[in-house]
């Protein structure tokens, strides 16, 4: 890969990714550098999920390329977990699997993602927004360079949504690494990335928040005006930071 990988964790080139005869994305040229948060948005069927998935290399691209820095170490926090409810699996046991961790270093991811009282509460017990710690936490274990999270907020309610996200701002200070993140929590996520990126089946605008929201292409995809989650986006995060982003460009991309 040429010189310009060489800092970033993670690099797509041109990459393409096909279900049958059907392309879900293509043309996708998307880097990740260090420390950054990084949101992924577009509507249901936008290829979100299949980005992530081609990222972490469960899915084979196509064509183009997906170049991982070597050694890359990645926690992954999955948008849901199908853990059958007669199934006796502790939250201690949980985070144990498949790999034994020691007593110490349980409590510890837990502490860090404000679980430490779930410790000893059955999986099946627990409620969304008390899994999506413990799935944090799990993905905390790998001490990451990058932090991959696939709709982590679905289903918490906004206080919830509110939560996590500080938590996940709190940690990529903490312990530095780069946070990757599908969602669909548009008037949070605008304000708690460095930049965004908007997918319809190829990039259709990226860059900070401020640039992707003024873009025609994220407009045509959620809304115009006083409508929907551009509105709520608007009405809350207005006064943000927007002196600071004169200078930024979006970086469109022809259909």
């Amino acid at each position: 890969m040429p010189d310009l990988c060489a800092m970033s964790l993670i690099t797509t080139d041109q990459m393409r990714v096909r279900y049958g005869s059907a392309d879900v994305l293509q043309g996708v040229n998307f880097s990740i550098e260090p420390g950054e948060i990084v949101t992924v948005v577009g509507p249901n069927g936008s290829g979100k999920s299949t980005l992530i998935r081609a990222l972490l290399g469960v899915v084979k691209p196509a064509g183009g390329t997906v170049w991982r820095k070597p050694g890359l170490r990645i926690g992954y926090v999955p948008q849901k977990l199908a853990i059958d409810a007669t199934l006796p699996l502790s939250v201690a046991r949980f985070l144990s699997l498949p790999e034994r961790q020691s007593k110490s270093v349980i409590a510890r991811v837990l502490e860090r993602v404000g679980a430490s009282a779930l410790q000893n509460r059955q999986i099946a017990t627990l409620s969304g927004g008390q899994l999506q710690r413990v799935l944090l936490a799990r993905a905390l274990l790998a001490t990451p360079d990058i932090l991959i999270l696939d709709e982590p907020t679905q289903g918490l309610d906004q206080p919830g949504t509110a939560d996590f996200y500080r938590l996940i701002e709190q940690l990529r200070q903490e312990i530095g690494c780069a946070v990757l993140m599908v969602s669909h929590d548009l008037h949070v996520v605008m304000s708690a990335s460095d930049r965004v990126i908007c997918l319809n089946g190829h990039v259709c605008c990226e860059g900070t928040p401020n640039v992707v929201r003024a873009a025609p292409e994220y407009r045509a995809l959620f809304g115009h005006g006083t409508g929907g989650a551009l509105a709520l986006y608007q009405h809350d995060h207005d006064h943000d930071h927007s002196h600071d982003h004169d200078h930024d460009h979006a970086h469109e991309h022809s259909h």
